[in-house]
């Protein structure tokens, strides 16, 4: 379909390498938002969120498409899991390059449950004794992946959604019901009550959760049909800059007009940009899973500053992610309709 998501996701994956140079360099500083919004918002925190409003919006009208949770749950398997895999393989591989430990590589047994403990999401392993240990930042091999499994969490959620797709009043009664619950949870419960599921946050979970469920509420309104659409756009965007200048926490704002804002963009056909995916393919995922380790591995052998390590590491991590769209993933996503 010809619209700016592919663009938008582009966009949001770039802002994430851009964001993460200034830790990954050992800069204190932030990103150049962070400086104007002094740290109150960074190019990386639009890209997640953005990234969680998108899924949201497309996976709830694949929930509306798909026959049955088997389907659901294969075109979410397909879509994620096969990149996740290439890169989990691939770090185990190359690690050795970047390996500073007296222990033989193979003996380290952390590098047998590296792609074991990740592959499962929910039991995350960020580290390899002797992998990046001498790095500014620390030994996180793949500090990115967290995000995965609070997204994969929500598709799970969004999936009992699936048994009452033919019946639309209570489909958007209950769609509205999760939202409510999540929106009470995160600004009256969150501090009192923090939960753990498995390793998840409930504090991160809620957040990203409201993000998605905003995107799957404008799907479920068929928000693209709307009228006065750019109209609507406009006015979300300006109260979106508003809301930032004015308002000392902004948060309820953001996750009321971005989504509104986003998908308005996203459904949007633009000259050029909404051409970006049939030209080049959806290279995000694969950005955004290379990114981090691609960064770690220039700090390990340049100690590039974050502007450097930004220059250098944003063009190397497109060209994984293309290699990542057009050698893995498009392929894989050819079974989906199996």
């Amino acid at each position: 379909m010809n619209n700016n998501f592919d663009f938008l996701r582009l966009l949001f994956a770039m802002f994430v390498i851009i964001t993460h140079s200034y830790p990954l360099s050992g800069d204190k500083g932030w990103d150049c938002l962070g400086e104007i919004t002094n740290g109150n918002l960074q190019f990386s925190y639009i890209g997640v969120k953005g990234f969680f409003v998108i899924s949201g919006y497309l996976i709830f009208q694949s929930l509306l498409r798909s026959r049955n949770w088997v389907g659901y749950f294969w075109k979410r398997i397909l879509r994620l899991f096969p990149g996740l895999l290439v890169v989990l393989v691939l770090t185990i591989l190359l690690a050795p390059f970047v390996y500073e430990s007296p222990m033989f590589y193979l003996e380290n047994r952390k590098v047998y449950t590296y792609i074991i403990r990740n592959i499962t999401l929910f039991q995350l392993q960020y580290s390899i004794p002797g992998v990046f240990d001498t790095n500014i930042y620390g030994s996180a091999i793949n500090g990115s992946l967290w995000t995965i499994c609070y997204e994969f969490f929500m598709y799970f959620l969004l999936s009992f959604l699936i048994l009452f797709r033919s019946q639309k009043k209570l489909l958007g009664l209950l769609l509205w019901l999760v939202f409510g619950v999540f929106f009470v949870y995160h600004f009256f419960l969150s501090t009192s009550f923090p939960l753990h599921i498995y390793d998840l946050r409930s504090s991160h979970l809620s957040e990203l959760g409201l993000f998605f469920l905003g995107g799957s509420l404008l799907a479920f309104l068929n928000y693209r049909v709307f009228p006065y659409l750019k109209t609507i756009l406009v006015l979300s965007g300006v109260l979106i800059i508003c809301s930032e200048v004015l308002v000392q926490d902004p948060f309820i704002f953001r996750i009321l007009f971005w989504p509104v804002f986003i998908i308005g963009i996203g459904e949007h056909v633009t000259p050029v940009l909404s051409q970006i995916g049939s030209k080049v393919g959806d290279l995000s995922y694969g950005i955004y899973i290379y990114g981090f380790p691609i960064q770690q591995t220039l700090m390990h052998y340049f100690k590039f500053n974050a502007l450097e390590l930004m220059l250098v590491s944003l063009p190397i991590s497109m060209l994984f992610g293309y290699w990542s769209w057009h050698v893995i993933e498009k392929k894989m996503l050819r079974y989906k309709n199996i």
